[in-house]
């Protein structure tokens, strides 16, 4: 029997839609710039070039209807709306063709980034750490088994801020598609059950305040809706 000389800490997890149980979250993966209207937003060439990854710990996650502290060391904290793609079964090196019978399901996450920090790492040659993989900053709604929604390839992608739409977009729009983020994410990552990938966010990124509430969704899976606090 295994003892740990401090307490494990509680796993990491994220609600299913319409049932008690949960999804143990292992890493999650984010997509870099997956909409060409995001990207030219950033100031980036949209061209199909192989996409590019970062990460977030896995208890940065936080469930849908989380109140979130506005984070310490920013004055800018952007919202990024997304499409969350849950894996259920590992591989790698996965073909695009058998991509999509990895999945488990799907839900619809926020990427807060703590913009100031990440532009400033971007311009050092820094890692993005910082600016993108802080306490509670990969909120996510409940997720839908992938047999009861489909493989969604098209639908509208939303965000709204106090009842104003920031972004819109639509999954018929990502630049590399669901199966191939899962093919090429697989090269580089042996991809197991439980690891989420953020799918990349629509262009409207910008930034909100204390006692902001942001909703959010993603046609035919799911929403979502968090509170920013004022700050610890």
């Amino acid at each position: 029997m295994v003892t740990f000389v401090i307490a494990p800490p509680e796993p990491a997890s994220v609600a299913i839609s319409g049932s008690p149980d949960r999804f143990p979250v292992r890493r999650i993966f984010c997509v870099g710039r997956n909409y060409a209207a995001h990207a030219r937003e950033m100031g980036k060439d949209p061209d199909r070039e192989p996409p590019f990854f970062f990460g977030k710990p896995a208890d940065s996650v936080v469930d849908s209807g989380t109140t979130i502290p506005y984070p310490p060391l920013t004055n800018d904290l952007h919202h990024e709306i997304e499409l969350v793609v849950a894996i259920g079964r590992g591989g790698s090196n996965i073909a695009i063709k058998d991509a999509l019978d990895h999945v488990w399901g799907y839900g619809v996450g926020i990427d807060l980034t703590r913009r100031d920090l990440q532009e400033a790492a971007k311009k050092l040659g820094r890692p993005w750490d910082w600016g993108k993989g802080f306490d509670q900053s990969a909120p996510c709604g409940p997720l839908v088994r992938a047999p009861e929604v489909g493989h969604p390839a098209k639908g509208r992608v939303w965000l709204a801020v106090n009842g104003e739409t920031r972004q819109q977009g639509d999954l018929a729009d990502l630049i590399w598609s669901i199966p191939e983020v899962i093919a090429i994410c697989s090269e580089a990552m042996e991809l197991k059950a439980g690891d989420l990938i953020y799918t990349g966010t629509p262009a409207g990124v910008g930034a909100v305040e204390p006692g902001d509430r942001i909703s959010g969704g993603v046609e035919g899976v799911g929403e979502i809706a968090i509170t920013i606090a004022a700050a610890r």
